[in-house]
Protein backbone atom coordinates (compact mmCIF):
# COMPACT_ATOMS: atom_id res chain seq x y z
CA UNK A 1 0.00 0.00 0.00
CA UNK A 2 1.41 3.16 -0.62
CA UNK A 3 2.29 4.92 2.27
CA UNK A 4 0.88 8.71 1.10
CA UNK A 5 -2.98 7.01 1.21
CA UNK A 6 -2.62 5.48 4.09
CA UNK A 7 -3.76 7.71 7.35
CA UNK A 8 -3.10 9.86 8.81
CA UNK A 9 -2.68 11.68 5.94
CA UNK A 10 -1.67 15.22 4.32
CA UNK A 11 -4.35 16.68 2.04
CA UNK A 12 -2.35 19.18 0.01
CA UNK A 13 0.69 17.00 -0.81
CA UNK A 14 -1.99 14.11 -1.78
CA UNK A 15 -3.92 16.19 -3.90
CA UNK A 16 -0.71 18.07 -5.27
CA UNK A 17 0.35 14.47 -6.48
CA UNK A 18 -2.87 12.75 -7.50
CA UNK A 19 -1.66 12.48 -10.67
CA UNK A 20 1.30 10.99 -9.61
CA UNK A 21 -0.02 8.41 -7.54
CA UNK A 22 -2.52 7.33 -10.15
CA UNK A 23 0.21 6.60 -12.50
CA UNK A 24 2.10 4.46 -9.79
CA UNK A 25 -1.77 2.63 -8.97
CA UNK A 26 -2.11 2.13 -12.54
CA UNK A 27 1.51 0.24 -13.06
CA UNK A 28 0.36 -1.99 -9.87
CA UNK A 29 -3.02 -2.95 -11.34
CA UNK A 30 -3.48 -6.68 -11.28
CA UNK A 31 -7.25 -8.39 -11.45
CA UNK A 32 -8.94 -5.33 -10.30
CA UNK A 33 -12.62 -5.42 -10.08
CA UNK A 34 -14.19 -2.38 -12.45
CA UNK A 35 -16.80 -0.73 -11.27
CA UNK A 36 -19.48 2.51 -12.44
CA UNK A 37 -20.26 4.91 -10.20
CA UNK A 38 -22.37 7.98 -10.48
CA UNK A 39 -21.87 10.97 -8.31
CA UNK A 40 -24.72 13.13 -8.14
CA UNK A 41 -23.43 16.24 -6.19
CA UNK A 42 -24.88 19.08 -4.46
CA UNK A 43 -21.86 21.17 -4.52
CA UNK A 44 -18.03 20.56 -6.18
CA UNK A 45 -17.23 16.96 -6.99
CA UNK A 46 -14.16 17.33 -9.20
CA UNK A 47 -11.16 17.02 -6.78
CA UNK A 48 -13.69 14.50 -4.44
CA UNK A 49 -13.68 11.89 -7.64
CA UNK A 50 -9.77 12.32 -8.36
CA UNK A 51 -9.39 11.22 -4.76
CA UNK A 52 -11.68 8.61 -4.30
CA UNK A 53 -10.15 6.96 -7.36
CA UNK A 54 -6.72 6.73 -5.86
CA UNK A 55 -8.42 4.78 -2.78
CA UNK A 56 -10.17 2.49 -4.73
CA UNK A 57 -7.56 1.68 -6.98
CA UNK A 58 -5.33 1.08 -4.01
CA UNK A 59 -8.04 -1.70 -2.80
CA UNK A 60 -8.59 -3.55 -6.59
CA UNK A 61 -11.76 -1.59 -7.65
CA UNK A 62 -10.97 0.58 -11.29
CA UNK A 63 -13.87 3.04 -10.89
CA UNK A 64 -15.55 5.38 -13.87
CA UNK A 65 -17.37 8.13 -12.90
CA UNK A 66 -20.24 9.58 -14.00
CA UNK A 67 -20.63 13.51 -12.23
CA UNK A 68 -23.56 15.21 -12.25
CA UNK A 69 -23.19 19.05 -13.20
CA UNK A 70 -23.36 21.40 -9.83
CA UNK A 71 -26.33 21.34 -7.57
CA UNK A 72 -27.93 18.96 -10.20
CA UNK A 73 -28.53 16.11 -7.74
CA UNK A 74 -31.87 16.22 -7.10
CA UNK A 75 -33.06 16.46 -11.28
CA UNK A 76 -30.85 13.84 -12.20
CA UNK A 77 -32.10 11.77 -9.50
CA UNK A 78 -35.74 12.13 -9.88
CA UNK A 79 -35.86 13.24 -13.67
CA UNK A 80 -32.77 11.28 -15.30
CA UNK A 81 -30.92 12.17 -18.42
CA UNK A 82 -29.61 10.29 -21.41
CA UNK A 83 -25.88 10.82 -20.29
CA UNK A 84 -26.92 8.95 -17.07
CA UNK A 85 -29.23 6.43 -18.25
CA UNK A 86 -26.52 4.82 -20.78
CA UNK A 87 -24.05 5.25 -17.96
CA UNK A 88 -25.89 2.35 -16.20
CA UNK A 89 -24.55 2.83 -12.90
CA UNK A 90 -23.58 0.21 -10.41
CA UNK A 91 -23.39 2.32 -7.46
CA UNK A 92 -24.84 5.74 -6.99
CA UNK A 93 -23.04 8.27 -4.48
CA UNK A 94 -25.09 11.80 -3.50
CA UNK A 95 -22.99 13.86 -2.08
CA UNK A 96 -25.05 16.58 -0.18
CA UNK A 97 -23.97 18.72 2.75
CA UNK A 98 -26.02 21.05 5.57
CA UNK A 99 -25.31 23.61 2.68
CA UNK A 100 -28.13 21.62 0.75
CA UNK A 101 -31.08 21.83 3.16
CA UNK A 102 -33.56 23.94 1.83
CA UNK A 103 -35.51 24.96 4.76
CA UNK A 104 -34.75 25.66 8.79
CA UNK A 105 -36.78 26.54 11.27
CA UNK A 106 -37.39 30.03 11.29
CA UNK A 107 -37.07 31.65 15.18
CA UNK A 108 -39.70 31.22 17.39
CA UNK A 109 -41.19 28.58 15.21
CA UNK A 110 -42.79 25.81 17.19
CA UNK A 111 -42.17 21.87 17.22
CA UNK A 112 -45.02 21.03 15.39
CA UNK A 113 -44.05 23.56 12.36
CA UNK A 114 -40.49 22.66 12.49
CA UNK A 115 -41.61 18.53 12.16
CA UNK A 116 -43.46 20.05 8.79
CA UNK A 117 -40.16 21.29 7.72
CA UNK A 118 -38.12 18.14 9.08
CA UNK A 119 -40.72 15.97 7.23
CA UNK A 120 -40.87 17.89 4.02
CA UNK A 121 -36.58 17.87 3.61
CA UNK A 122 -36.41 14.08 4.75
CA UNK A 123 -39.69 13.75 1.48
CA UNK A 124 -37.37 15.13 -0.74
CA UNK A 125 -34.20 13.07 -0.31
CA UNK A 126 -36.58 10.11 0.10
CA UNK A 127 -38.66 10.49 -3.16
CA UNK A 128 -34.51 10.76 -5.22
CA UNK A 129 -33.42 7.60 -3.20
CA UNK A 130 -37.03 5.83 -4.82
CA UNK A 131 -36.40 7.09 -7.89
CA UNK A 132 -32.82 6.07 -8.27
CA UNK A 133 -33.38 2.67 -6.78
CA UNK A 134 -36.60 1.78 -9.27
CA UNK A 135 -34.63 3.34 -12.13
CA UNK A 136 -31.28 1.42 -11.69
CA UNK A 137 -31.51 -0.93 -8.53
CA UNK A 138 -28.27 -0.94 -7.38
CA UNK A 139 -26.20 0.29 -4.03
CA UNK A 140 -26.98 4.19 -2.87
CA UNK A 141 -24.66 5.75 -0.77
CA UNK A 142 -26.11 9.01 0.83
CA UNK A 143 -24.14 11.35 2.94
CA UNK A 144 -25.56 12.75 6.15
CA UNK A 145 -25.37 16.20 7.67
CA UNK A 146 -22.17 17.60 9.53
CA UNK A 147 -23.07 20.17 12.09
CA UNK A 148 -22.66 23.93 10.86
CA UNK A 149 -19.85 25.77 11.78
CA UNK A 150 -21.59 28.29 14.15
CA UNK A 151 -24.21 28.17 16.61
CA UNK A 152 -26.29 31.21 16.69
CA UNK A 153 -27.97 30.57 19.92
CA UNK A 154 -25.35 28.40 21.24
CA UNK A 155 -25.71 25.87 23.35
CA UNK A 156 -29.55 26.37 22.49
CA UNK A 157 -29.36 25.28 19.32
CA UNK A 158 -29.42 21.91 20.85
CA UNK A 159 -32.68 20.75 22.35
CA UNK A 160 -34.51 23.83 20.81
CA UNK A 161 -37.52 23.64 17.92
CA UNK A 162 -35.76 25.86 15.67
CA UNK A 163 -32.44 24.95 16.76
CA UNK A 164 -30.25 24.29 13.48
CA UNK A 165 -27.93 21.79 15.54
CA UNK A 166 -31.40 20.25 17.16
CA UNK A 167 -33.08 19.74 12.88
CA UNK A 168 -30.02 18.40 11.52
CA UNK A 169 -29.87 15.86 14.25
CA UNK A 170 -33.21 14.71 13.90
CA UNK A 171 -32.79 15.15 9.87
CA UNK A 172 -30.29 12.48 10.37
CA UNK A 173 -31.74 10.20 12.32
CA UNK A 174 -34.41 9.96 9.65
CA UNK A 175 -31.87 8.75 7.34
CA UNK A 176 -30.66 6.25 9.67
CA UNK A 177 -33.88 5.10 10.18
CA UNK A 178 -34.22 4.99 6.21
CA UNK A 179 -31.18 2.66 6.46
CA UNK A 180 -32.16 0.18 8.66
CA UNK A 181 -34.88 -0.80 6.59
CA UNK A 182 -33.63 -0.28 3.16
CA UNK A 183 -31.23 -3.16 1.64
CA UNK A 184 -28.83 -1.67 -0.70
CA UNK A 185 -28.92 2.28 0.99
CA UNK A 186 -25.80 3.20 2.72
CA UNK A 187 -24.94 6.12 5.24
CA UNK A 188 -21.76 8.48 4.44
CA UNK A 189 -21.15 9.56 7.92
CA UNK A 190 -19.52 13.05 7.37
CA UNK A 191 -20.45 14.54 10.63
CA UNK A 192 -18.49 11.99 12.35
CA UNK A 193 -15.98 12.60 9.36
CA UNK A 194 -15.84 16.60 9.92
CA UNK A 195 -16.25 16.13 14.03
CA UNK A 196 -12.51 14.11 13.92
CA UNK A 197 -11.18 16.25 11.33
CA UNK A 198 -11.92 19.67 12.98
CA UNK A 199 -15.37 21.09 12.49
CA UNK A 200 -13.78 24.69 12.08
CA UNK A 201 -10.95 23.34 10.02
CA UNK A 202 -13.51 21.51 7.82
CA UNK A 203 -15.63 24.47 7.25
CA UNK A 204 -14.07 26.76 5.72
CA UNK A 205 -16.45 29.16 4.16
CA UNK A 206 -13.62 30.59 1.47
CA UNK A 207 -13.96 26.84 -0.17
CA UNK A 208 -17.40 27.58 -0.61
CA UNK A 209 -17.70 30.75 -1.61
CA UNK A 210 -14.69 30.65 -4.21
CA UNK A 211 -15.08 27.59 -5.59
CA UNK A 212 -18.35 26.11 -4.37
CA UNK A 213 -16.49 23.46 -2.45
CA UNK A 214 -18.53 22.54 0.62
CA UNK A 215 -15.19 21.79 2.85
CA UNK A 216 -11.93 22.79 3.68
CA UNK A 217 -9.84 21.14 0.04
CA UNK A 218 -7.34 19.67 2.49
CA UNK A 219 -10.33 18.14 4.38
CA UNK A 220 -10.97 15.69 1.16
CA UNK A 221 -8.56 12.60 1.25
CA UNK A 222 -10.57 12.00 5.15
CA UNK A 223 -13.87 12.12 3.55
CA UNK A 224 -12.69 10.12 0.03
CA UNK A 225 -11.37 7.62 2.10
CA UNK A 226 -14.10 7.22 4.38
CA UNK A 227 -16.51 7.06 1.51
CA UNK A 228 -13.87 4.43 -0.26
CA UNK A 229 -14.57 2.17 3.18
CA UNK A 230 -18.51 1.34 2.25
CA UNK A 231 -17.17 1.18 -1.55
CA UNK A 232 -14.96 -1.37 -0.78
CA UNK A 233 -16.85 -3.28 1.43
CA UNK A 234 -19.87 -3.87 -0.34
CA UNK A 235 -17.51 -5.21 -3.09
CA UNK A 236 -16.35 -7.36 -1.07
CA UNK A 237 -12.90 -5.94 -0.70
CA UNK A 238 -12.38 -6.28 3.13
CA UNK A 239 -9.42 -7.53 5.01
CA UNK A 240 -10.49 -10.94 6.68
CA UNK A 241 -7.94 -11.65 9.22
CA UNK A 242 -5.99 -10.00 12.16
CA UNK A 243 -2.88 -11.08 13.03
CA UNK A 244 -1.57 -10.49 16.44
CA UNK A 245 1.97 -10.17 18.17
CA UNK A 246 1.44 -10.64 21.90
CA UNK A 247 4.19 -9.17 23.89
CA UNK A 248 3.79 -5.23 24.35
CA UNK A 249 0.95 -5.48 22.03
CA UNK A 250 -1.68 -7.36 23.61
CA UNK A 251 -0.09 -7.09 27.24
CA UNK A 252 2.70 -4.90 28.19
CA UNK A 253 5.82 -6.83 29.13
CA UNK A 254 7.44 -9.77 27.85
CA UNK A 255 5.69 -13.32 29.09
CA UNK A 256 9.12 -14.90 28.69
CA UNK A 257 10.62 -12.90 31.46
CA UNK A 258 8.15 -11.51 33.67
CA UNK A 259 6.10 -14.46 33.88
CA UNK A 260 2.08 -14.35 34.41
CA UNK A 261 2.60 -12.36 36.90
CA UNK A 262 4.68 -9.80 35.64
CA UNK A 263 2.83 -8.63 32.39
CA UNK A 264 0.89 -5.70 32.57
CA UNK A 265 -3.19 -6.33 31.95
CA UNK A 266 -5.89 -5.66 33.95
CA UNK A 267 -7.55 -3.08 35.90
CA UNK A 268 -4.60 -2.25 38.98
CA UNK A 269 -2.29 -0.04 36.92
CA UNK A 270 -3.13 2.59 33.86
CA UNK A 271 -0.75 0.19 31.19
CA UNK A 272 -2.63 -2.81 32.19
CA UNK A 273 -6.06 -0.83 31.75
CA UNK A 274 -4.36 0.30 28.18
CA UNK A 275 -3.62 -2.90 27.19
CA UNK A 276 -7.49 -4.36 28.37
CA UNK A 277 -8.60 -1.45 26.07
CA UNK A 278 -6.45 -2.72 22.82
CA UNK A 279 -7.53 -6.65 23.79
CA UNK A 280 -11.10 -5.42 24.25
CA UNK A 281 -11.36 -3.54 20.47
CA UNK A 282 -10.04 -6.80 18.99
CA UNK A 283 -12.50 -8.88 20.56
CA UNK A 284 -15.37 -7.06 19.21
CA UNK A 285 -13.71 -7.35 16.11
CA UNK A 286 -14.27 -11.17 16.62
CA UNK A 287 -18.08 -10.09 16.89
CA UNK A 288 -18.11 -8.70 13.63
CA UNK A 289 -16.93 -12.14 11.89
CA UNK A 290 -12.80 -10.59 12.29
CA UNK A 291 -11.07 -13.96 12.67
CA UNK A 292 -8.03 -13.43 15.00
CA UNK A 293 -4.66 -15.27 15.12
CA UNK A 294 -1.14 -15.10 16.84
CA UNK A 295 1.88 -14.49 15.24
CA UNK A 296 4.57 -14.18 17.97
CA UNK A 297 8.20 -15.38 18.66
CA UNK A 298 7.85 -17.03 21.55
CA UNK A 299 7.69 -20.53 22.86
CA UNK A 300 3.92 -22.04 22.41
CA UNK A 301 3.61 -22.55 26.27
CA UNK A 302 4.37 -18.81 27.44
CA UNK A 303 2.27 -17.45 24.66
CA UNK A 304 -0.98 -19.77 26.00
CA UNK A 305 0.23 -18.60 29.97
CA UNK A 306 -0.16 -14.95 29.07
CA UNK A 307 -3.59 -15.78 27.17
CA UNK A 308 -4.66 -17.39 29.77
CA UNK A 309 -3.86 -14.61 32.45
CA UNK A 310 -7.04 -14.36 34.66
CA UNK A 311 -7.40 -9.88 33.96
CA UNK A 312 -6.61 -10.99 29.91
CA UNK A 313 -9.92 -10.49 27.76
CA UNK A 314 -8.61 -12.54 25.24
CA UNK A 315 -8.36 -16.52 25.62
CA UNK A 316 -6.82 -19.08 23.67
CA UNK A 317 -9.97 -20.16 22.44
CA UNK A 318 -10.53 -16.65 20.79
CA UNK A 319 -8.38 -17.10 17.96
CA UNK A 320 -8.46 -19.38 14.83
CA UNK A 321 -4.75 -20.01 14.94
CA UNK A 322 -2.16 -19.69 17.04
CA UNK A 323 1.66 -19.57 15.70
CA UNK A 324 3.87 -19.07 18.29
CA UNK A 325 7.42 -19.83 17.77
CA UNK A 326 10.74 -18.54 16.89
CA UNK A 327 10.42 -18.42 12.79
CA UNK A 328 9.99 -15.60 10.58
CA UNK A 329 7.34 -13.87 11.26
CA UNK A 330 6.27 -13.55 7.92
CA UNK A 331 6.60 -17.41 7.58
CA UNK A 332 4.10 -17.86 10.16
CA UNK A 333 1.69 -15.71 8.23
CA UNK A 334 1.69 -17.29 5.33
CA UNK A 335 1.12 -20.67 7.06
CA UNK A 336 -1.65 -18.93 8.79
CA UNK A 337 -3.06 -18.52 5.42
CA UNK A 338 -2.53 -21.67 4.13
CA UNK A 339 -3.63 -23.31 6.82
CA UNK A 340 -7.13 -21.09 6.83
CA UNK A 341 -7.56 -21.49 3.08
CA UNK A 342 -7.24 -17.38 2.67
CA UNK A 343 -4.98 -15.18 0.68
CA UNK A 344 -1.90 -13.26 1.98
CA UNK A 345 -3.86 -10.34 1.29
CA UNK A 346 -6.33 -11.00 3.28
CA UNK A 347 -4.33 -10.10 6.44
CA UNK A 348 -4.07 -7.44 8.89
CA UNK A 349 -0.90 -7.28 10.60
CA UNK A 350 -0.52 -5.99 13.94
CA UNK A 351 3.05 -5.72 15.56
CA UNK A 352 4.95 -3.13 18.42
CA UNK A 353 7.79 -3.96 16.94
CA UNK A 354 9.14 -1.78 13.77
CA UNK A 355 11.40 -3.72 12.65
CA UNK A 356 8.97 -6.96 12.95
CA UNK A 357 6.29 -4.92 10.63
CA UNK A 358 9.42 -3.72 8.18
CA UNK A 359 10.05 -7.08 7.31
CA UNK A 360 6.25 -8.32 6.98
CA UNK A 361 5.88 -5.47 5.02
CA UNK A 362 9.14 -6.01 2.48
CA UNK A 363 8.22 -9.93 2.33
CA UNK A 364 4.61 -10.30 1.99
CA UNK A 365 3.62 -7.06 0.47
CA UNK A 366 -0.12 -8.24 0.31
CA UNK A 367 -0.57 -8.33 3.77
CA UNK A 368 -1.73 -4.47 5.32
CA UNK A 369 0.82 -3.46 7.96
CA UNK A 370 -0.66 -1.57 10.75
CA UNK A 371 1.87 0.97 12.39
CA UNK A 372 1.47 2.53 16.04
CA UNK A 373 3.66 4.19 18.51
CA UNK A 374 1.56 3.33 21.27
CA UNK A 375 -0.87 0.83 22.52
CA UNK A 376 -2.93 4.11 23.34
CA UNK A 377 -2.19 4.80 18.98
CA UNK A 378 -2.95 1.22 18.18
CA UNK A 379 -7.24 1.12 18.38
CA UNK A 380 -6.82 4.84 16.62
CA UNK A 381 -4.59 3.05 13.69
CA UNK A 382 -6.21 0.31 13.25
CA UNK A 383 -9.63 1.64 13.42
CA UNK A 384 -8.97 4.56 10.61
CA UNK A 385 -7.74 2.32 8.15
CA UNK A 386 -11.07 1.01 8.21
CA UNK A 387 -10.37 -2.70 6.82
CA UNK A 388 -13.26 -3.91 8.30
CA UNK A 389 -16.15 -1.55 7.62
CA UNK A 390 -19.43 -3.45 8.12
CA UNK A 391 -22.00 -2.71 5.38
CA UNK A 392 -24.00 -6.06 6.24
CA UNK A 393 -23.51 -8.58 9.11
CA UNK A 394 -25.04 -11.92 9.25
CA UNK A 395 -25.33 -14.84 11.64
CA UNK A 396 -22.47 -16.60 10.03
CA UNK A 397 -20.06 -13.66 9.95
CA UNK A 398 -20.39 -13.35 13.65
CA UNK A 399 -20.26 -17.19 14.17
CA UNK A 400 -16.77 -17.39 11.65
CA UNK A 401 -13.90 -17.90 13.95
CA UNK A 402 -15.76 -20.87 15.89
CA UNK A 403 -16.34 -22.33 12.24
CA UNK A 404 -12.04 -21.94 11.09
CA UNK A 405 -11.66 -23.46 15.14
CA UNK A 406 -13.59 -26.16 14.22
CA UNK A 407 -12.07 -26.63 11.07
CA UNK A 408 -8.51 -26.82 12.69
CA UNK A 409 -10.33 -29.90 14.74
CA UNK A 410 -11.23 -30.97 11.63
CA UNK A 411 -7.63 -31.22 10.42
CA UNK A 412 -6.50 -33.07 13.71
CA UNK A 413 -8.85 -35.47 13.11
CA UNK A 414 -8.43 -36.08 9.81
CA UNK A 415 -4.12 -37.21 10.79
CA UNK A 416 -5.62 -39.89 12.55
CA UNK A 417 -7.16 -41.97 9.45
CA UNK A 418 -5.01 -43.34 6.79
CA UNK A 419 -8.12 -43.67 4.10
CA UNK A 420 -9.34 -40.25 3.30
CA UNK A 421 -12.65 -41.49 2.45
CA UNK A 422 -13.28 -42.55 5.31
CA UNK A 423 -12.07 -39.60 7.23
CA UNK A 424 -14.63 -37.85 5.42
CA UNK A 425 -17.44 -40.08 6.83
CA UNK A 426 -16.74 -39.67 10.15
CA UNK A 427 -17.52 -36.58 9.78
CA UNK A 428 -21.15 -37.21 9.56
CA UNK A 429 -21.78 -34.22 7.27
CA UNK A 430 -25.13 -33.09 6.28
CA UNK A 431 -26.07 -29.71 3.59
CA UNK A 432 -28.97 -27.92 2.49
CA UNK A 433 -28.74 -27.37 -0.94
CA UNK A 434 -31.94 -25.34 -1.97
CA UNK A 435 -33.28 -22.02 -3.74
CA UNK A 436 -32.16 -18.84 -2.56
CA UNK A 437 -34.16 -17.32 -0.33
CA UNK A 438 -35.43 -13.68 1.20
CA UNK A 439 -33.70 -14.51 4.46
CA UNK A 440 -30.17 -15.32 3.03
CA UNK A 441 -29.77 -13.32 0.04
CA UNK A 442 -26.89 -10.61 2.21
CA UNK A 443 -25.25 -13.76 2.71
CA UNK A 444 -25.04 -15.19 -0.56
CA UNK A 445 -24.44 -11.64 -1.99
CA UNK A 446 -21.87 -11.05 0.13
CA UNK A 447 -20.06 -14.39 -0.49
CA UNK A 448 -19.98 -13.48 -4.06
CA UNK A 449 -17.88 -10.45 -3.57
CA UNK A 450 -15.63 -12.32 -0.97
CA UNK A 451 -14.80 -15.63 -2.97
CA UNK A 452 -11.90 -15.58 -4.97
CA UNK A 453 -9.93 -19.07 -5.27
CA UNK A 454 -12.99 -21.06 -5.76
CA UNK A 455 -14.71 -19.12 -8.32
CA UNK A 456 -14.69 -20.55 -11.78
CA UNK A 457 -16.17 -17.12 -13.51
CA UNK A 458 -15.36 -14.39 -10.84
CA UNK A 459 -18.66 -12.66 -11.04
CA UNK A 460 -19.78 -10.30 -8.85
CA UNK A 461 -23.42 -9.35 -7.78
CA UNK A 462 -24.94 -6.21 -5.74
CA UNK A 463 -27.58 -7.35 -3.88
CA UNK A 464 -30.16 -5.50 -6.09
CA UNK A 465 -28.88 -8.11 -8.85
CA UNK A 466 -28.76 -11.11 -6.66
CA UNK A 467 -32.83 -10.22 -5.26
CA UNK A 468 -33.26 -9.67 -9.54
CA UNK A 469 -31.59 -13.42 -10.26
CA UNK A 470 -34.12 -14.84 -7.39
CA UNK A 471 -36.91 -13.87 -9.15
CA UNK A 472 -36.39 -14.75 -12.59
CA UNK A 473 -37.15 -18.38 -13.79
CA UNK A 474 -34.95 -18.38 -16.55
CA UNK A 475 -31.95 -19.23 -13.78
CA UNK A 476 -31.65 -22.23 -11.96
CA UNK A 477 -30.13 -21.41 -8.69
CA UNK A 478 -28.68 -23.40 -5.71
CA UNK A 479 -26.91 -21.99 -2.25
CA UNK A 480 -25.79 -24.60 -0.13
CA UNK A 481 -25.14 -25.12 3.51
CA UNK A 482 -22.86 -27.34 5.08
CA UNK A 483 -22.44 -29.20 8.82
CA UNK A 484 -20.87 -31.68 10.52
CA UNK A 485 -20.37 -33.44 14.31
CA UNK A 486 -18.52 -30.11 14.74
CA UNK A 487 -20.72 -27.24 14.08
CA UNK A 488 -22.58 -25.60 10.87
CA UNK A 489 -20.14 -23.90 8.57
CA UNK A 490 -22.79 -21.69 7.35
CA UNK A 491 -23.80 -20.79 3.37
CA UNK A 492 -20.99 -22.15 1.94
CA UNK A 493 -21.73 -23.25 -2.03
CA UNK A 494 -23.48 -20.82 -4.54
CA UNK A 495 -24.24 -21.66 -8.35
CA UNK A 496 -26.75 -19.93 -10.79
CA UNK A 497 -27.22 -21.47 -14.06
CA UNK A 498 -29.05 -19.52 -17.19
CA UNK A 499 -31.67 -21.70 -18.64
CA UNK A 500 -31.34 -21.33 -22.92
CA UNK A 501 -33.82 -23.76 -24.36
CA UNK A 502 -32.35 -27.51 -23.69
CA UNK A 503 -28.89 -25.89 -22.21
CA UNK A 504 -27.92 -24.48 -18.87
CA UNK A 505 -25.28 -22.16 -18.77
CA UNK A 506 -23.33 -22.06 -15.27
CA UNK A 507 -23.02 -17.57 -15.01
CA UNK A 508 -21.45 -18.78 -11.34
CA UNK A 509 -20.10 -21.30 -9.54
CA UNK A 510 -18.48 -20.72 -5.88
CA UNK A 511 -17.13 -22.43 -2.42
CA UNK A 512 -15.83 -20.76 0.86
CA UNK A 513 -12.16 -22.32 0.66
CA UNK A 514 -13.05 -23.54 4.64
CA UNK A 515 -14.72 -26.60 2.85
CA UNK A 516 -12.28 -27.60 0.46
CA UNK A 517 -11.93 -31.22 -0.31
CA UNK A 518 -15.35 -32.22 2.06
CA UNK A 519 -17.25 -32.81 -1.67
CA UNK A 520 -19.44 -30.44 -1.12
CA UNK A 521 -19.02 -29.43 -4.65
CA UNK A 522 -19.73 -33.02 -5.74
CA UNK A 523 -22.90 -32.94 -3.60
CA UNK A 524 -24.18 -29.34 -5.69
CA UNK A 525 -23.17 -30.70 -9.11
CA UNK A 526 -25.08 -33.79 -8.33
CA UNK A 527 -28.26 -31.34 -6.97
CA UNK A 528 -28.06 -28.80 -10.12
CA UNK A 529 -27.86 -32.42 -12.14
CA UNK A 530 -30.94 -32.98 -10.80
CA UNK A 531 -32.95 -29.59 -11.24
CA UNK A 532 -31.70 -29.16 -14.65
CA UNK A 533 -32.91 -32.91 -15.72
CA UNK A 534 -36.25 -32.33 -13.54
CA UNK A 535 -36.60 -29.17 -16.45
CA UNK A 536 -35.83 -30.72 -19.42
CA UNK A 537 -31.71 -29.43 -20.09
CA UNK A 538 -30.03 -31.90 -21.70
CA UNK A 539 -26.64 -29.89 -21.51
CA UNK A 540 -24.76 -28.26 -18.88
CA UNK A 541 -22.25 -25.36 -20.45
CA UNK A 542 -19.70 -24.46 -17.80
CA UNK A 543 -17.29 -21.56 -17.97
CA UNK A 544 -13.86 -21.12 -16.54
CA UNK A 545 -11.73 -17.63 -17.16
CA UNK A 546 -8.19 -17.92 -14.94
CA UNK A 547 -7.12 -14.98 -12.69
CA UNK A 548 -4.52 -14.93 -10.23
CA UNK A 549 -5.99 -16.42 -7.26
CA UNK A 550 -8.33 -19.03 -9.09
CA UNK A 551 -5.79 -21.25 -10.57
CA UNK A 552 -6.76 -24.16 -7.79
CA UNK A 553 -10.18 -24.77 -9.44
CA UNK A 554 -9.13 -24.69 -13.32
CA UNK A 555 -9.73 -28.23 -13.89
CA UNK A 556 -12.36 -28.20 -12.11
CA UNK A 557 -14.92 -29.06 -14.47
CA UNK A 558 -13.12 -31.99 -16.13
CA UNK A 559 -12.77 -34.05 -12.49
CA UNK A 560 -16.59 -33.51 -12.58
CA UNK A 561 -16.41 -35.49 -16.16
CA UNK A 562 -17.20 -32.43 -18.49
CA UNK A 563 -15.97 -32.17 -22.02
CA UNK A 564 -13.99 -29.20 -23.10
CA UNK A 565 -15.11 -27.52 -26.00
CA UNK A 566 -12.78 -24.67 -26.00
CA UNK A 567 -9.48 -23.41 -24.48
CA UNK A 568 -8.54 -19.57 -25.36
CA UNK A 569 -5.58 -18.56 -23.47
CA UNK A 570 -6.76 -20.51 -20.08
CA UNK A 571 -10.33 -19.44 -20.36
CA UNK A 572 -12.41 -22.95 -21.35
CA UNK A 573 -15.54 -23.50 -22.03
CA UNK A 574 -17.11 -27.31 -20.87
CA UNK A 575 -19.98 -29.33 -21.60
CA UNK A 576 -21.51 -32.06 -19.47
CA UNK A 577 -24.63 -34.18 -20.88
CA UNK A 578 -27.41 -34.70 -18.55
CA UNK A 579 -28.73 -37.94 -19.40
CA UNK A 580 -26.13 -40.17 -18.32
CA UNK A 581 -24.76 -38.14 -15.89
CA UNK A 582 -23.63 -40.59 -12.55
CA UNK A 583 -24.66 -38.83 -8.81
CA UNK A 584 -21.27 -38.72 -7.23
CA UNK A 585 -21.70 -37.60 -3.36
CA UNK A 586 -21.08 -40.36 -1.47
CA UNK A 587 -19.90 -39.10 2.24
CA UNK A 588 -22.86 -35.75 2.56
CA UNK A 589 -26.44 -35.84 3.51
CA UNK A 590 -28.64 -33.81 1.36
CA UNK A 591 -31.78 -32.18 2.40
CA UNK A 592 -32.49 -34.63 5.21
CA UNK A 593 -34.46 -33.20 8.11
Amino acid sequence: MLTELTPPFDGTKILQDKKKLLRILKERENEAIKLKIAVLGGSTTSDIIKVLELFLRQRGIVPEFYESEYAQYYNDAVFGNDELSSFKPELIFIHTTVRNIESFPEILENREEANTKLNSEFSRFEHMWTALSDRFGCPIIQNNFELPYYRLMGNREAGCSYGKIDFITRLNCKFYDYSETHKNFYINDINYVSASYGLEKWSQPRYWHLYKYAMNLDAIPDFAFNLSRIICSIMGRNKKLLALDLDNTLWGGVIGDDGQSGIEIGSETSEGQTFSAVQEYLKEHKKLGVLLTVCSKNDRENALLGLNHPDGILKPEDFACIKANWNEKCLNLEETAQELNLLPESIVFVDDNPAEREIVRAQLPEAAVVDFDSPEECIKALDRLGFFEVTTLSKDDAQRNEMYRANAERASLEKKFSNYGEFLKSLEMKAQILDFDEIHIPRITQLTNKSNQFNLTTKRYTQSEMEDCAKDSAYIRLCGRLCDKFGDNGIVSIVIGRKDNEKLHIELWLMSCRVLKRDMELAMLDELVKLAKGQGITEIVGYYYPTKKNSMVKDLYEKFGFDKLSDDNGSTVWRLQTADYEYKNKVISVNEE
